[in-house]
């Protein structure tokens, strides 16, 4: 059974859109794209590697997939780079019900009900499924129950405005903390497992009125 491991970067206010190059995505009018790279340091860029160098598979949302395909999968200097060398050298799968011929080797699409799809692909093989950004599959894996562990990279940046990893209404998921660590950078990395509903408050604390 494979471990299914979201790695996302995001800022301090949750965004996770744009964040490789100006132009890299500019749905909805994003203005403020390649915020990552002034700020990513030795620290995060050595975690980011080992945790693709780690997967035994790549699973991809079709926007993602597409920016990956462009940059990771054609650019020569990155697909020398240890992130590259791991992309290219592994399975990856996308999911998609439109595209019939993806030009990246190695790339599986996967159609049809995505749970489904998603959970046929863990039961198959070993190791570590990961999904790197993807944030609308992440949503849908996250409403499914299909998410192991969540990889966390936050910068210390308010970007303002862009596509969030989280919706504003959706499942509320406990966070077992792995990991956690934060580099000279002022980047924090967190690693959760998830662990089911959270718990509530059953009742309205009340404040403490004792006179002193």
């Amino acid at each position: 059974m494979m471990k299914l491991k979201i790695t996302t970067n995001v800022s301090v206010d949750g965004v996770m859109q744009g964040l490789g190059g100006h132009d890299e995505d500019r749905r909805g009018g994003f203005e403020r794209g390649g915020w990552v790279t002034p700020l990513v340091d030795t620290e995060a860029g050595d975690h980011i590697n080992k945790v693709y160098e780690g997967a035994a598979a790549f699973l991809f949302g079709r926007q993602t997939y597409e920016i990956f395909a462009r940059s990771w999968g054609k650019i020569a200097e990155m697909r020398t780079h240890p992130i590259g060398v791991a992309l290219n050298s592994k399975p990856k799968y996308v999911v998609s019900n439109t595209l019939t011929d993806p030009q990246w080797e190695g790339t599986t699409v996967l159609t049809g009900e995505i749970a489904a799809s998603v959970r046929d692909l863990k039961a198959r093989q070993d190791g570590e499924l990961l999904v790197p950004g993807s944030g609308v599959l992440v949503q849908s894996l996250l409403a499914e129950n299909l998410i192991d562990e969540l990889d966390l990279i936050t910068y210390p940046i308010i970007i303002g405005q862009g596509t969030r990893l989280f919706p504003d209404s959706g499942p509320d998921t406990a966070l077992e903390l792995v990991t956690s660590r934060s580099t000279s950078g002022g980047i924090n990395i967190q690693t959760y497992r998830l662990a089911g509903r959270p718990a509530y408050a059953t009742s309205t604390a009340r404040p403490n009125t004792r006179r002193r």
